[in-house]
This record gives structure tokens, C-alpha cells and sequence, in this order.
């Protein structure tokens, strides 16, 4: 391919070879954020579209508001990786994905530019609009591949987003001393958390022993729920953050 109309007006059109038709019966019905993780911008373009590193996605976004798309979003870029949410796999096929440039957590993880924001959330809104994507499927790369990737992490303004309405989010409930599950931990509370998580949409099993995997999914949950302390800890406001999201779902769904 040579190149192609973008989908979003004003994106600039750079062509990755890495892309493959959409399988099934899939149609972007989600989009996945992530940060790049490398230490400029150019050099993440140009890995995006470099035929050895077998990753793509469908736009990049630079730090200075720039936005670049490589795959058409009717294909399928491979961003997402082993991921899953609400017992899907093949999310690449199911997703459009947006990297965010930024060095990430390894590089000097710093705040994302208010310029490069305001562009995210108008190109998030844009696929939104243009494939009638539900709040709740505007996701962190975090939250599909939990433990694998914790982009585009806790300083990612998810409150910009939705306060432009993009996204799906609650007031994070205050951080108060009291009650906690943590790693060890078994039994009844342990199982309706894990159940709370597996009903909004992470890939955990409802055992009713706070594992390895379910401290991760937890990191996960507080990274974009409620980023002021990312310790995979269920505390109350871990928990009430939660239990709020899921009924908020339920509550539009109904």
C-alpha cells in the first residue's frame, strides 16, 4: 500500500506494513491507549512502521499534538499483544489502537503536554463517534494486558478525557485507613472483588484467594481508577471505586 486517506481529518498518513485484515467478525468496537515507551517521538514512528518489530498501530499522537495514522482503521493494527477484556482475545482484531508518545515509566516517565491531550481526546472522540463506541471500551493498555504493560500509566489524565466525554470514569472514593485485602488474603470478600473485576472486564478468575495475578489486576484497576496510590492493595477506596464503576455500567445498560 502506498498510502491511503486518513480517517481523521488533519492526521498525517505515514503507511506501517504491519497491519492484517480484521478476523471474523470483528469491527473496532474499542480503543486502546498506550504510551510508547521510547525516548522520541521519531524514533517510535519509525519503529511503528519498521517491518522488523512486528508491532503497529493505528495513529501515533506527538508531544506536540501532532497525529500521525499508519493503519486504516478498518485493518488491523497488532498493538494490543496477549490481552484480553470480557473474555476476548483477539482484541487487535476487536480495536483501534492510539499511542501516546511518551518515555515511559523505564525513560523518565514525565506528564503528557496539554497539546498532545487535547489531540487524543479530539481523535478519541472522532472514532467514537464514527463507530458508536461505548465509554466503558475507551481502555489502557494496562487494563487489557495487566502484569504485561502498565502504559500509559498512573499520570495519564483520564479525568481530562472524560470531562471532554471521552471515556468512562467515577470520582475516585477518598483514601480513609480501615479494612484491606491484600496478597494471602482468601475467602468471601476476595472472591466478590475479584467477581466486581471480572464483571467490568479484566481477565481474572474468581478463586477466593488474593494470588500474584490478583494484585496485578488490581495495579491495573488503581493505575487508571484511582492513580493517587498504585499498590495493589483492595482498599475501601479501591473497592467503593469499583463497585461504583460496575453499577454505573449496569446502570446505563438498563
Amino acid at each position: 500500500m502506498s498510502g491511503f486517506s486518513p480517517d481523521h481529518a488533519g492526521a498525517e498518513v505515514r503507511v506501517s506494513p504491519n497491519f492484517g485484515p480484521r478476523r471474523g467478525p470483528f469491527h473496532p468496537d474499542m480503543v486502546v491507549l498506550h504510551y510508547t515507551g521510547m525516548e522520541t517521538g521519531a524514533g517510535a514512528e519509525a519503529w511503528l512502521c519498521n517491518p522488523v518489530s512486528e508491532v503497529s498501530a493505528h495513529y501515533l499522537v506527538h508531544e506536540d499534538g501532532r497525529v500521525v495514522q499508519m493503519v486504516r482503521e478498518s485493518d488491523r493494527a497488532w498493538h494490543a499483544g496477549k490481552s484480553s477484556w470480557r473474555g476476548h482475545t483477539d482484541l487487535n482484531s476487536a480495536s483501534v489502537g492510539i499511542e501516546i508518545v511518551n518515555p515511559g515509566h523505564t525513560l523518565g516517565y514525565r506528564a503528557f503536554p496539554k497539546c498532545q491531550i487535547e489531540a487524543v481526546i479530539a481523535l478519541t472522540a472522532d472514532i467514537v463517534a464514527r463507530h458508536d463506541i461505548v465509554s466503558e471500551r475507551i481502555l489502557a493498555h494496562s487494563d487489557v494486558a495487566p502484569g504485561r504493560k502498565v502504559d500509559p500509566g498512573e499520570k495519564f489524565p483520564w479525568k481530562a478525557l472524560h470531562a471532554a466525554g471521552v471515556g468512562h470514569l467515577v470520582p475516585a472514593s477518598p483514601i480513609r485507613p480501615g479494612p484491606i485485602l491484600q496478597e494471602g488474603d482468601t475467602g468471601q470478600n476476595v472472591e466478590q472483588l475479584q467477581s466486581l473485576l471480572a464483571l467490568y472486564g479484566y481477565g481474572i478468575e474468581i478463586t477466593g484467594v488474593f494470588d500474584p495475578l490478583t494484585r496485578i489486576v488490581v495495579e491495573a484497576f488503581q493505575r487508571h481508577f484511582r492513580p493517587r496510590l498504585v499498590d495493589g492493595i483492595a482498599d475501601g477506596s479501591t473497592i467503593r471505586t469499583l463497585r461504583r464503576l460496575v453499577v454505573s455500567v449496569t446502570a446505563s445498560l438498563g
